[in-house]
């Protein structure tokens, strides 16, 4: 019988942008693959595509606030209710409350062989840039969940590391991947047309001679748009224009520093987009000024275009920039990342010979080498790679 599969995450999005190409991948080589969420989620959207995939998409009840009591009331009895009725071989948990939860429910089951119990750590909480008191209560919650834990997935080179010095589960179970895999066919941007670059341009209302720095990503703390805007007033050249697409809780406040800093003619908002490929392919540079990220898919996919990448020197970004295929800068140093982004409008041939370095870094780094990586991983938990 072939093997049954369970893939869980906080939210069907997840599913969608980044877990849809593992299932069906397993899902051609015959096996049952299955999913499993948080019910809080009613767009219709996020299940685009993810209900052709997956045979089931078990919904259950938790919270993705971790300290939300009713994650341990009635979301315990549902998992094993999920497992028992779907038999799985191998539960792959991603995303922190999902993971925490399911491994929790599932941890005496795993003791009796079935299911294998595989996390992947889309970057650990805790982390150099991290406070005292919050790191330590991360790695205690990794190393109380690694008990339960068969496997556990590293995408950066900094989480590898410090998952074998804190022990969060034995060093022969950790496996380090190179993040969950790009298409790069999806983002060679062969397929691009210039009059869609032209649309885009025109869209976005900048003149033939402006340079264009594309930032993608959530409006949240963490990412630190407002470096991104006092690097631009620092700057101070108007033919450069600062492309904001994403959707979260601080755009109005992004917006309102734009407007306070004089700048609302040189920032573009975009909301969440679809034709990511088309706007790196426009842009002239990559701007990811975050504290904290895994591995940034942003990055992979402007490497992937041979788009050159400005972002910070912090865990998973030095995976992918060092040997100079990219800048990197100290978090909050806008002084640093001002100075980039007029490197990058001031010596266009130079920045194209780093995007190309970035660019053949990425069969590293690329989908189908990670999907055979998590061949290998299954066949090894399944014992079945003799």
């Amino acid at each position: 019988m072939l093997p049954k599969l369970l893939i869980v995450s906080n939210v069907p999005s997840m599913l969608r942008e980044f877990l849809l190409p593992y299932g069906e991948h397993f899902k051609n080589l015959g096996w049952q693959v299955d999913a499993m969420v948080s019910d809080a989620t009613t767009d219709a959207d996020n299940f685009e595509k993810t209900e052709d995939v997956f045979g089931t998409i078990w919904r259950v009840e938790w919270s993705r606030n971790p300290l939300d009591p009713r994650n341990f009331i009635k979301a315990p009895q549902a998992i094993q209710a999920v497992q028992e009725k779907g038999g799985y071989d191998i539960v792959h948990v991603h995303t922190p409350v999902a993971a925490f939860l399911t491994r929790y429910a599932l941890r005496h089951l795993r003791e009796q062989g079935k299911p294998k119990l595989i996390y992947t750590a889309h970057g650990f909480h805790f982390h150099r840039e991290g406070g005292f008191i919050k790191n330590q209560i991360y790695k205690i919650l990794e190393k109380t969940a690694g008990r339960w834990t068969d496997y556990l997935v590293v995408i950066n080179r900094e989480d590898e590391e410090a998952a074998k010095r804190f022990r969060i589960v034995p060093a022969e179970k950790v496996r380090y991947m190179p993040g969950i895999g790009v298409d790069r066919e999806k983002y060679s941007g062969t397929g691009i047309l210039p009059e869609q670059i032209l649309a885009v341009r025109k869209e976005l209302n900048v003149a033939e001679s402006d340079k264009i720095i594309l930032m993608i990503a959530e409006f949240n703390p963490g990412k630190r748009h407002r470096d991104a805007l006092n690097a631009l007033a620092k700057l101070d050249r108007t033919n450069v224009k600062l492309v904001l697409a994403g959707v979260g809780p601080l755009e109005n406040d992004v917006a309102a520093q734009a407007n306070a800093l004089g700048l609302s003619e040189q920032v573009r908002f975009l909301g969440y987009r679809r034709d990511v490929p088309v706007l790196l392919k426009a842009a002239h540079a990559l701007l990811l000024p975050s504290e904290r990220e895994g591995l940034p898919r942003s990055i992979l996919e402007a490497m992937c275009m041979g788009i050159p990448v400005i972002s910070t020197r912090i865990r998973g970004v030095a995976d992918l920039l060092e040997e100079n295929a990219g800048i990197m800068t100290s978090v909050g140093d806008t002084d640093a990342i001002a100075e980039a982004m007029g490197w990058i409008a001031d010596s266009p041939e130079a920045a194209l010979a780093m995007g190309k370095r970035g660019q053949e870094k990425m069969k590293f780094f690329s989908l189908e080498n990670v999907i055979r990586m998590h061949e290998a991983l299954y066949a090894e938990a399944l014992g079945t790679n003799q």
